[in-house]
């Protein structure tokens, strides 16, 4: 069947190019340059031949290029806004023809501010990214799918958090909420059968320890697959990463105040500032802020935050510009309650309608809290080294605490009664720690970006360094388990737990704190070149060296490094891709070969002849698929199947020698994760949007441990996922800015526990449809929404089950200036 398949696929590509080939006879190519009036490249410009429908859009770099039928036009250059601009051309019959550059009377920071204000055609739609690829290659010529959610969609759903917007993106799902707590507090998510969490801003290091504020996003990108070659091992994973890209300074005077308020006390405050800062606009500034505080749905819980965001852009000259940005957010709040369901015996209940269980109750209460504070600051160089070569410096450093008191709860072992010991799924065990964390990251990126023709082909070259240091202090208590409270009952130990009374057990008890610091620096040497092979067949070529140098984990107690901390580690990701434009600049399809890779450390084994000494972990992928970007932007579409293979797992296996079992560390594990996506972004008519997504994902463990042998692993979430979101708003008129919109998302069932010792324990599938509607003037914004439309009942989960928000209504308004 899948040798039948890759015949078809081939027999309709070539199908397709032959088509492509006999359409482009008699026709000529038409391209040249677009600059804005600060001599800078104008980007997203519309340029086509009047009285036709041949044109394309400019690209990043304001270049643009398309075919026409031969004959004489007139060439128009126009964008909302700006007065058009008319050239006479000639096209020639298989003949390109290029024109001398165009200047429109408009900078690019006047440009810019129009897509602010949702000027831009398909206003939901990007067709190029430079964070990709690190290059600014668009949609069509990159090899790699990945998703845009632009901060225009987040404004029309009103998004006031981070998981909500990762719900307009194919192919992603949350795992559990931001828990706070040390190394890993900030929100788990899957992406393509593989557990992630957000740690990049602008294509760099950018960490955090709870939630991100959407104040400050300009767009987020959905990365798929592993991405190992461009961006490491220590800050992805191998579903692929979430690239968070934020709001710039610009040259024109503007702004806006919002605030949204809600069920649940929902009380949210922003602001965004910007302009030049010197009269000859060298010097720009920009300002986001944001107030937030919410309380949970239940008996206890809220979450209370305060975000802001300033940045800098200074001009140089013409060849050198500086950028700095930074993002103070501070956080206080309680955990949100999710049940830890019991690893290590067979689960009584099977689904949550089984659980004899309340989840209108929180089992915490408010002074038991974590504050999250998190700085993160960065610095960019981009100096214009010739027309062919850009350097592109990169600092960052993120600083993240977990500072209070991390609390869950967890179904027990067992439970005694007149009968006997017996286990069940109705005693939760309340457990808690204090903790006292600071973890620093230091990025330093440079970046050379060429464009430039060896032997007649186009090369895109970037090559770069990378250096990442980590530090990790913990000063944090050991778990405490409070009490053990029914679930079956009204029990008069729930309201038991406070701030004082755990810190008077905390205080009573012997155990002893986690007192460590844990350093480690990684090396990297990268390149990835794209050639053009012919003008409408591209390839592309990376590769990574990477040296991960762990430092060791200081223990204070022992005043010496943990065993096996200490150790270093070479890998080596290769990258290849293919697209053909069938159409240029239309129509592409591709394929890619792409690795990730996860440093594995180094273990005691139990036979001194054993090697405890292990390879890194390695992805591979084979992903294949088209890319569709026609009428004039107006229709985004992308559909890939992908297939990664994953080796060098380690897992515990028995050993017998002269009658005695060891237990033995070996790495033969393996897990593959295929599956099917499909990205929709459509603007069929003037103020109508379509944004859809489908996936489908089988993954199972291949080689390991026979408890979880062939199954499905919980951390890759649901096997089918849908999002889709509609939305009009009219144009013109007396009803003008007059806008509604629909929604949802569709999951399968999860399954969250699934091995041979426990079982397995589902969430069921679901349908969350939301809807909202809005005006939007000139100076003013009105808005208001409903999420979980029909009050649905349903659970996230990754060995948890965590009920999710039911029914709220939203309310907004903003003034622009």
């Amino acid at each position: 069947m899948r040798t039948f398949y890759l015949k078809l696929s081939t027999v309709m590509v070539l199908l397709m190019a032959t088509v492509s080939a006999l359409a482009q006879q008699g026709r000529g190519t038409v391209k040249g340059k677009v600059l804005t009036s600060d001599n800078r490249p104008a980007d997203n410009v519309s340029v086509g031949l009047k009285g036709t429908k041949h044109g394309t859009l400019t690209a990043e770099n304001g270049e643009y290029n398309f075919k026409a039928p031969a004959g004489s036009y007139t060439l128009t250059v126009s964008a909302i806004g700006v007065q058009s601009q008319e050239v006479s051309v000639t096209v020639t019959a298989n003949q390109t023809v290029t024109l001398p550059t165009i200047s429109i009377n408009t900078s690019m920071s006047q440009l810019e501010a129009v897509n602010v204000t949702g000027g831009k055609t398909n206003k939901l739609a990007t067709r190029k990214s430079p964070y990709v690829a690190k290059l600014p290659l668009t949609n069509l010529e990159n090899p790699q799918v990945y998703t845009t959610i632009s901060k225009e969609l987040l404004t029309e759903q009103i998004n006031t958090n981070f998981s909500d917007i990762l719900k307009n993106s194919s192919g992603v799902d949350k795992l559990w909420s931001s828990t706070g707590r040390a190394g890993d507090g900030a929100a788990y998510y899957q992406v393509r059968g593989f557990s992630v969490q957000p740690t990049l801003t602008n294509g760099i290091t950018g960490l955090t320890n709870g939630d991100l504020d959407p104040a400050n996003i300009e767009k987020v990108e959905v990365i798929k697959g592993p991405s190992g070659t461009l961006f490491g091992g220590a800050l992805t994973n191998f579903g692929g990463l979430i690239n968070v890209i934020t709001k710039k300074p610009i040259d024109t005077v503007g702004g806006s105040v919002s605030y949204t308020t809600g069920n649940y006390s929902l009380s949210r405050l922003t602001a965004d500032v910007y302009g030049p800062v010197s009269k000859d606009k060298k010097l720009l500034a920009r300002m986001n802020a944001a107030y937030h505080y919410q309380a949970s749905f239940q008996d206890a819980g809220f979450r209370k935050s305060f975000f802001v965001a300033p940045s800098l852009e200074y001009r140089a000259s013409e060849k050198l510009t500086l950028n700095f940005d930074g993002e103070f957010y501070n956080y206080e709040g309680t955990n949100p309650l999710s049940v830890f369901l019991n690893r290590a015996r067979p689960l009584i209940a099977r689904n949550p309608s089984e659980l004899q269980f309340d989840f209108k109750r929180s089992y915490t209460s408010n002074d038991i809290t974590i504050k999250t504070p998190t700085v993160n600051l960065r610095a960019q160089a981009t100096y214009k080294i010739s027309d062919q070569w850009t350097s592109q410096t990169n600092l960052s450093r993120s600083n993240r605490k977990a500072d209070g008191i991390y609390q869950y709860v967890s179904f027990s072992d067992v439970t005694s009664t007149a009968a006997g010991t017996i286990a069940n799924d109705t005693l939760l065990s309340r457990l808690a720690s204090l903790q006292n964390s600071v973890s620093t990251a230091i990025d330093i990126q440079q970046n050379f970006i060429g464009d430039f023709k060896i032997a007649g082909l186009r090369n895109r070259l970037v090559v770069g360094l990378d250096f990442l240091n980590q530090i990790t202090n913990n000063s944090n208590s050991p778990y405490l388990t409070f009490d053990k409270v029914s679930t079956a009952r009204n029990d008069a130990r729930y309201t038991g737990l406070n701030y004082a009374t755990f810190m008077s057990r905390l205080g009573a008890s012997t155990a002893a704190y986690t007192k460590n610091r844990t350093v480690s620096d990684v090396y990297s040497v990268y390149a990835s070149d794209v050639f053009n092979v012919t003008e409408s067949l591209m390839a592309m070529a990376s590769l990574r060296v990477d040296r991960f140098d762990s430092r060791g984990s200081y223990n204070f107690a022992t005043n010496m490094m943990a065993n096996n901390s200490v150790y270093k580690q070479t890998a080596v990701s290769p990258k290849f891709g293919l697209v053909y434009q069938i159409v240029k600049d239309q129509v592409s399809v591709f394929g890619n070969y792409m690795n990730g890779f996860r440093n594995v450390a180094p273990v005691t084994q139990p036979l001194n002849d054993i090697s405890g000494v292990f390879k890194p972990q390695q992805a591979n992928q084979i992903e294949g698929g088209v890319k569709v970007d026609v009428f004039q932007n107006k229709l985004n579409f992308t559909a890939s199947y992908y297939d990664i293979k994953v080796n060098n797992t380690t897992r515990t296996a028995p050993l017998v020698r002269n009658g005695t079992t060891y237990n033995i560390t070996i790495q033969d594990g393996k897990q593959v994760s295929r599956g099917f996506e499909m990205d929709l972004i459509a603007n069929p008519v003037m103020g109508l949007n379509i944004v859809a997504g489908y996936s489908h994902n089988n993954s199972k463990m291949t080689e390991s441990a026979a408890s979880v042998l062939g199954r499905r692993p919980v951390s890759a979430g649901p096997a089918d996922l849908v999002n889709a979101w509609i939305s009009y708003t009219q144009p013109t008129g007396k009803l003008s800015g007059l806008g509604v919109g629909f929604g949802g998302n569709y999951a399968g069932k999860n399954i969250v526990s699934n091995d041979a010792v426990v079982g397995q324990f589902t969430l069921p599938s679901y349908t969350v449809l939301n809807s909202t509607v809005f005006y939007n003037a000139k100076q003013f914004r009105l808005g208001l929404k409903v999420d979980n439309l029909t009050n649905k009942t349903y659970y996230k989960g990754w060995t948890t089950v965590e009920m999710q928000q039911p029914r709220a209504v939203v309310a907004n308004v903003s003034f622009k200036f």
